[in-house]
């Protein structure tokens, strides 16, 4: 627990230590003594910014919250306003410190979290931007991705990686063996960007471009644009990075001619990034973690062990699994990510996603199949089956391991008895399935012993149907915690790591509290999983529906 003695934290000898990688030396700067801390947390969504001031017991005692206006210029296309995001998370900042009755004085630290791979550049000399936020979503460039990925450059690259993966046998070789570009990460959607803006490619030929995800923006813009820099589990997500090398990849770069000169200095997750200009809120703040969203959350949820699982379930389905201190090498698409690095410690993730969960319920609100999506548990849990229908969500494609941009959603099974309840049913079955096919991949790819419970976090596994449906289909216990928000609980964990609040991540553990478990219900897990084959079908017949050239 966090000291309950008065005063305040200070931080003038830290600052001085902004270029440290150590963690345990940016505490040892730290005068603990006689002092109340309060942990910000700042959490960049898909849908929703949102700030929690945590107190001296860890709970949530001021909060800010905005939705994010997403933007969608062409179909397919899925855009931010820079401006507008950046006067949100400044207005949710100040109202998370006013609904605690502090002031900027009273905040010890801020971790910052952000959802992956939607960025921005801008010209470094002038700060003008040269497009909006380009999101996660996005499927501009879907095109390049499959061209790219049919290639004879990236066909010669494959080939000449699993020979030299023979010779040497070396992971980082055999994984670039099975490289292939996806439309959710930064590499396709960046170059898409250059190839079509040309006041960009300029700049870009003069060295005076400046690239950033979401969390180095944010950054840039809380210090005065003083820090230009990201985290490695931020770098890690990109495809522009290499995580068996610890560095921006000097390959992609030269294979699809981004500049390494635009990617900021990478920093350890945990850690001192620099100052809110104190003209913002009052006072200075320090910045003491930046970190990836999925890897937040598993932060949060203390997955600290080799073989823990964590599924998310929000905008998107994620599934995480902690590999230790090595990456994980996949054939199928799963991603190895870092996790965290603090020091000498640096946590690989092995991480699969579909993209569309959030993006279905809304669907299904938005033509009235239900009015409150809390009333979908009790509606599902009411029906013994979906009644022969069956649902893909594929709405911005078929991620891992189908790797399909080309796919469409589908609703199939249809009969003239088929009520809006079935659909429900068919919609949240939908999402378990996608789930399991996740989880059937990282048993299958890991190699990696799995714990036999499964913790569980996002917005959607509110709905207990859907979680005991989790449970059914992966025969695992589902551990769902009583605070749902892990997400920003990981990034107050290491942001208060940072400032020596807890010596190590063994004091987190008794903090995190299990709100219910769900377990296997054998008479149940037959029937799921004939339904599941079932779906599988469903799954095939959504494939490469949109002609080449169409979004």
């Amino acid at each position: 627990m966090f000291s309950k003695n008065k005063g305040k934290i200070q931080f003038e000898q830290v600052s001085k230590m902004s270029n440290k990688k150590n963690v345990e030396d940016v505490g040892s700067c730290v005068n603990r003594s006689d002092s109340v801390v309060h942990i910000l947390s700042l959490d960049v969504g898909t849908t929703t910014i949102r700030a929690h001031v945590y107190d001296g017991e860890v709970k949530i005692v001021g909060t800010g919250s905005r939705k994010i206006q997403l933007l969608y210029p062409h179909p397919g296309w899925v855009e931010m306003d820079e401006e507008l995001i950046w006067q949100q998370a400044q207005d949710v900042i100040k109202d998370a410190i006013a609904e605690a009755g502090l002031t900027a004085n009273d905040i010890s630290c801020i971790g910052l979290t952000t959802q992956r791979n939607t960025f921005i550049t801008w010209d470094k000399e002038t700060g003008k931007t040269f497009h909006r936020f380009i999101t996660w979503q996005d499927l501009r460039a879907c095109d390049y991705v499959k061209k790219w990925n049919e290639s004879y450059t990236m066909k010669a690259f494959n080939g000449g990686s699993k020979m030299l993966y023979y010779m040497t046998r070396k992971a980082r070789f055999l994984a670039a063996s099975a490289l292939r570009f996806k439309s959710a990460q930064v590499t396709m959607r960046l170059k898409w960007m250059i190839d079509n803006t040309e006041s960009l490619r300029k700049r870009l030929a003069e060295k005076q471009v400046m690239f950033a995800n979401i969390d180095t923006y944010l950054l840039w813009q809380l210090t005065g644009h003083k820090i230009w820099a990201t985290d490695y589990s931020c770098a890690s997500t990109t495809g522009l990075y290499d995580p068996y090398q610890m560095e921006w990849s000097t390959v992609v770069s030269g294979v699809v001619g981004v500049p390494l000169h635009i990617l900021p200095p990478i920093k350890d997750t945990s850690g001192f990034f620099g100052e809110c200009v104190p003209d913002l809120f009052g006072a200075p703040i320090p910045i003491t973690a930046i970190v990836a969203d999925q890897q937040s959350a598993m932060f949060g949820q203390c997955c600290f062990n080799v073989g823990d699982v964590k599924c998310t379930m929000g905008t998107g389905t994620f599934i995480d699994c902690n590999t230790g201190n090595k990456p994980h090498t996949s054939v199928a698409g799963l991603y190895p990510l870092i996790g965290w690095k603090m020091g000498d410690e640096c946590i690989y993730l092995s991480e699969g996603y579909a993209s569309d969960t959030g993006r279905c319920l809304e669907w299904a609100r938005s033509v009235g199949l239900f009015e409150k999506v809390e009333e979908t548990e009790q509606i599902a849990t009411s029906l013994g089956d979906s009644g022969g229908v069956y649902f893909v969500p594929a709405f911005s494609g078929l991620q891992m391991p189908v790797n399909d941009d080309k796919a469409s959603s589908l609703m199939i099974g249809l009969t003239l008895e088929t009520t809006r309840e079935y659909m429900i049913r068919a919609i949240l079955d939908s999402l378990c399935y996608r789930f399991e096919l996740l989880y059937e991949t990282v048993l299958r790819e890991t190699n990696t012993p799995l714990s036999p419970l499964i913790k569980c976090d996002g917005g959607v596994c509110n709905n207990g149907f859907l979680v005991q449906m989790v449970s059914n289909l992966t025969g695992r216990k589902i551990d769902r915690p009583q605070h749902m928000d892990m997400t920003s609980l990981g990034a107050a964990f290491l942001a208060g790591l940072a400032i020596g609040i807890w010596k190590d991540k063994s004091e987190l553990i008794s903090i995190r509290r299990t709100e219910r478990l769900f377990e296997p219900q054998p008479d149940q897990t037959s029937q799921a999983k004939g339904f599941y084959r079932d779906w599988l079908k469903a799954l095939e017949r959504s494939k490469e529906w949109y002609a080449t050239g169409k979004s």
